[in-house]
């Protein structure tokens, strides 16, 4: 199996870019009926991941009416696109959330991803199904560029949280690290996929419904309108769309989004613990938001398992203030996997990147979107931590919606503000982003360069005083888009890697066509195909003669 038969270009609304993650990859894409006609229901969900399809689940045990839609297939977006590490060992250390929160926020957030893993595990008990959940340890060792400190100062927090944690002298299966680690008990790890489609199925045959490739265009407080003009009309509504495109500004000056990169690469069968891997992350690239290593089994064969690594995390749309290109970061995997598990490069068979959105006082964001109507909520601001704060926001925006207590209701609220405390990182982000978009802002090239364009790569061109995005794919055929983000016009950048148009600003990204892989935009680049067969351009009516 070469590593080639899993990129697969133009295929967007199986997963959102060009390479096909292997939780996509190992069981297809899981796609039912588009809607056709107008509907009424108690609550409508927009998104089909982990969060929409969770908060599906809870409601229709509480005996609601549930309609789902997605503008792809279930688990198209970034559920397809993790590692699936189901934990309560946070991205954002303890002791930098015990400094913003306090001590009883910070144990409200342990218990509450605590919860969360415990509560997969009675569904798929209660259910039963498979979906390979796993109990297992997880092990937290220092980064080359961290301090001996890091992880005094976390073991004490995590104690703290009320974390089932030790200090151990030796990290399993991990080669050339000799120093200290934490362990923490009971975390888990399942197939993302697997666990949607039994979920799916379940609310189906409970009386729910679940449509995908049907994109809402106009989303208020009474309900949806689809592309196709179909009317939902709901008492609830929910945007579980991982960004949420119902909210035009005020949620995305609180968080920023990320690249994240993954390789899976064959190991012999059981020749690794089965356990989960983090280093604290590289200090020298990021202090306020340290990249970092992020590993974990999957069985795979007969004679093979799957190890799964992440990270070379970057601001999306921004690779360049790294220093890097996106699709070089695979090869930085491939050597920090060859000297910390001594696999070889010709035996990673997956690559593929996901997006993730680091809030700015390191907490996700779930309940009622601020500034609407009482009845309308969003789940956003994972924090790398998706898989978990998807399950939190079934359980917690269902005993809204269903008007009952939850502890974790303040803790979470999308409403909070907590600027002068997380300040300090959010203006480094904040104000470090904004300087790395002007400085990386990409260089609009003269007409002549689109015969300089290889295949299978961009360049955004001059044509006619208009900038705009071209990217010339393998039949010499031109798909030229607008450059301005349909969300707020920040101007786009080409990610040569999984083959997309990225905004450097709030993390939208499009297809060379123009559509909408990632919000908050929710309306396509305008977008034009020249073949190769025509013989110019137009324009704006006006004709571009192009040099082949």
């Amino acid at each position: 199996m070469e590593t080639e038969t899993h990129v697969h270009p133009g295929t967007e609304k199986i997963t959102s870019g060009a390479h096909s993650p292997y939780w996509v990859d190992s069981v297809g894409p899981l796609a039912f009926l588009k809607l056709e006609e107008d509907l009424t229901t108690d609550v409508i969900i927009i998104g089909a991941g982990i969060s929409g399809i969770s908060i599906a689940y809870e409601l229709i045990n509480s005996g609601k009416k549930v309609v789902v839609i997605d503008d792809g297939f279930v688990g198209s977006g970034e559920t397809g696109r993790t590692t699936a590490h189901l934990v309560n060992a946070l991205d954002d250390r303890y002791y930098n959330l015990e400094k913003v929160h306090g001590k009883k926020k910070a144990k409200l957030l342990a218990e509450s991803h605590r919860k969360a893993i415990d509560h997969v595990e009675e569904i798929i008990k209660l259910d039963r199904f498979d979906c390979d959940f796993k109990r297992l340890d997880g092990f937290l060792f220092l980064h080359p560029s961290d301090s001996d400190s890091s992880l005094d100062k976390e073991l004490i927090a995590t104690k703290e949280a009320g974390l089932d944690v030790e200090k151990v002298k030796k990290v399993p299966g991990l080669l050339n690290y000799r120093g200290a680690a934490i362990r923490f008990a009971r975390q888990a790890r399942f197939h993302p996929l697997k666990y949607l489609t039994a979920l799916s199925n379940i609310i189906l045959k409970k009386g729910g419904a679940i449509y995908t490739d049907t994109k809402a265009i106009k989303i208020d407080h009474t309900g949806v309108v689809t592309d196709k003009k179909r009317r939902i009309i709901a008492d609830h509504v929910v945007v579980a769309t991982n960004s949420p495109i119902n909210n035009l500004v005020r949620m995305h000056l609180k968080q920023y989004a990320y690249r994240s990169y993954v390789i899976g690469t064959k190991v012999p069968k059981d020749s690794l613990p089965d356990v989960l891997w983090w280093d604290t992350g590289d200090f020298k690239e990021n202090a306020q938001t340290p990249p970092y290593h992020y590993v974990r089994l999957q069985e795979f064969d007969a004679t093979h398992d799957l190890l799964v690594i992440g990270g070379e995390d970057h601001p999306t749309g921004l690779a360049e203030a790294s220093e890097k290109k996106e699709e070089d970061a695979y090869a930085y995997l491939e050597a920090w996997a060859q000297k910390h598990f001594g696999v070889k490069a010709e035996n990673v068979i997956y690559k593929w990147s996901g997006q993730v959105l680091e809030p700015m006082d390191g907490i996700a964001f779930i309940g009622k979107n601020p500034g609407d109507h009482d009845n309308t909520y969003i789940v956003t601001g994972d924090s790398g931590n998706g898989m978990t704060h998807g399950v939190i926001a079934g359980m917690l925006i269902s005993d809204l919606i269903t008007g009952k207590h939850n502890n974790f209701e303040d803790l979470y609220d999308p409403g909070r503000f907590k600027l002068l405390k997380a300040g300090n990182k959010f203006f480094k982000e904040l104000i470090g982003g904004l300087f790395n978009y002007f400085r990386y802002k990409p260089k609009t090239e003269e007409p002549d360069e689109l015969r300089l364009i290889a295949k299978n790569e961009a360049k955004v061109v001059d044509i006619k005083g208009e900038s705009k995005g071209v990217f010339r794919d393998e039949h010499d055929h031109l798909h030229i888009v607008g450059v301005e983000c349909t969300h707020l016009k920040c101007i786009v950048k080409w990610n040569n890697d999984e083959k997309s148009w990225d905004c450097p600003c709030h993390g939208s990204r499009f297809s060379y066509e123009g559509k909408v892989l990632n919000g908050p935009a929710s309306t396509d680049l305008p977008y034009r195909l020249i073949t190769k067969t025509d013989s110019g351009m137009f324009f704006k009516d006006e004709k571009i003669n192009v040099k082949r």
